[in-house]
Order: C-alpha cells, then structure tokens, then sequence
C-alpha cells in the first residue's frame, strides 16, 4: 500500500510553492530499492528506483524536466484487493515511461488503457508548465501570464482518466476515488491545513517540510474503515494508520518523501527512507535534492 498527498497551486496568489507533495511508499523492508536520485540514463529525472531482480528499474514515485517546458511527475499506487486477468508486465515502468516519453498525460494515459496488462493500479499524472503560455486566466491581472497544470487520475481497476482540480488538496490512496479509504480522508483534511498555514510568501521552508513529514510518520489508526476491511480482510487494522508498521515486521511505509516546487520552478525533492530490513534499528538516510527546473 502507498498513500499520497499532493496540492498544485492555482495561480491566484502570488509567491506560494505551485506544488506541494507528501507521500509515503508501503513495502516489504527486504525488497531492495535505490534511493532518490537523478537517473543515469536521464539525469532530468529524479526519483528512486525498484532493484528487485527482474524488475530493476521501475518506480513508484519520480519528476523531470521536460525539454519542451514543462514539468512533469509520476506516482504509482496499487489497488488492494483487485485481480486482474492477463497480467503479463510489472506495473514499475508506468511511471518512468510516462516522464521519459513524448505523449502528453492525456494521451499517455490513454495509451496506458488501450495496452492494459498491468495488476490493478491507481496512476497520478502531472504536467505544469515552466514557460508562461501568454494565455490570460480569469485570476490574473493585467500583463500577467499563466503557467497551467493538469493533474489525471488514471486506473485500470475500473478504467478511468479523472481530471482533478489545482487549488485544492488531494489525497490518493489503495481504493478507486469513489470510495477512498478513511485514512485518505482524514489525512487529506490535515494535509490541507499544513499548506493552508505554511504555503504563503516567505514561509518558513523548514517548518513546512517538517510538518509533512509529520503526517507522513502519523500511527493513528483510522479504523474501522469497511472500505479497507472489504479489501484487505484480517489485516485492515494495520494498514489504516498513514505511517504504516505491520506486527510481523516485513512490511511497512519504508520511504516518506516530500516535494516542493516553488514559483520560479525550483524544485525540492526530500526522502527519508529506511536503511536495511529492520524498523526498529532507527537506521534512516535523509536525501534532499535541489534542482532548477525553469
């Protein structure tokens, strides 16, 4: 399970951060990932990568640098409790193929359906622009330009492309977005008072990543949750808290990462992720990423 946070200013104001994200990655502690860094193979991408044999390579959760002005990022959240039929590729490259390649979210998502054959997944696209269209928005004054953002929902289980609005805090989690789970819920409200309070001029840059991940690391359980129930069965419980800890010890939120994005398309990426196989050795590497996206 995965769980992601994410606000994408509307431009009506300025000098707020135009994106704000917080997201935890749920997994098994022994399955081996690289942490966050640019890529090799394309350094204007930067997220962490699957290392598991066999499927080296993917990712959960990356942005980049278009060439053609524009940002774009990926984040990939699975679908508890859904079978899929003729599931013949891992759902690890949707994202990496989604910001290596030339398609518009639109079109890429569109693409994605037709060529279906991943296990059930919830795919959250963003493109915000990082050159001015000269196109004038309701909320600009006079001689001002604006920079647009579209933000998709894509899923295979059912399939769906939602658009979802910018100047509002949304919340993804393991379920379809008509019935999210009360964790999404609670944690999307909470969410949105921390930009509320901090995404304003001159904010205090490290008090607003610190209370991010604050929530990333939240144990509340938000339970019962019939929604959870229905799709993780006995183990529903456990996973109705953000910050995620099973009692056996394998799995949990392995990876909180935070992005900020701020007006003049300077990106902030920061990832605190879990150091070998053991939760309670308190072994954790801090990554922080600054990179000029305008």
């Amino acid at each position: 399970m995965c769980i992601l946070f994410v606000y994408v200013d509307d431009g009506s104001a300025s000098g707020r951060y135009r994106l704000v994200l917080a997201s935890n990655r749920d997994e098994f502690y022994a399955r081996p990932a690289a942490v966050a860094a640019p890529w090799e193979e394309n350094e204007r991408i930067i997220g962490g990568r699957d290392m598991e044999p066999g499927r080296e390579g993917g990712t959960w959760l990356a942005i980049g640098n278009h060439p053609q002005g524009f940002i774009k990022l990926g984040a990939l959240l699975n679908v508890t409790g859904e079978n899929k039929a003729n599931v013949t590729n891992g759902r690890g490259p949707i994202v990496a193929n989604f910001l290596a390649g030339e398609r518009t979210s639109q079109a890429y998502c569109e693409h994605l359906l037709e060529q279906d054959n991943y296990g059930a997944f919830n795919f959250v696209s963003i493109e915000m622009d990082t050159v001015a269209t000269g196109a004038r928005g309701e909320n600009c004054s006079e001689g001002q330009t604006s920079l647009g953002a579209t933000i998709l929902h894509t899923s295979n289980a059912p399939h769906s492309i939602s658009p979802c609005k910018t100047g509002v805090a949304l919340g993804f989690g393991n379920s379809t977005l008509e019935k999210p789970l009360q964790k999404v819920c609670r944690g999307r409200e909470q969410f949105a008072e921390i930009v509320s309070h901090r995404n304003v001029p001159f904010a205090d840059k490290d008090a607003f990543v610190d209370d991010l991940m604050g929530l990333l690391k939240r144990d509340e359980r938000h339970f019962p949750d019939p929604e959870l129930t229905r799709r993780a069965g006995l183990h529903a419980e456990f996973l109705s808290s953000i910050n995620v800890r099973m009692p056996n010890g394998s799995y949990g939120s392995r990876t909180h990462t935070v992005i900020l994005i701020d007006h003049r398309n300077r990106v902030e990426f920061i990832e605190e992720t879990m150091i070998g196989p053991d939760p309670h050795s308190g072994k954790w590497l801090t990554t922080r990423i600054e990179r000029d996206f305008s």
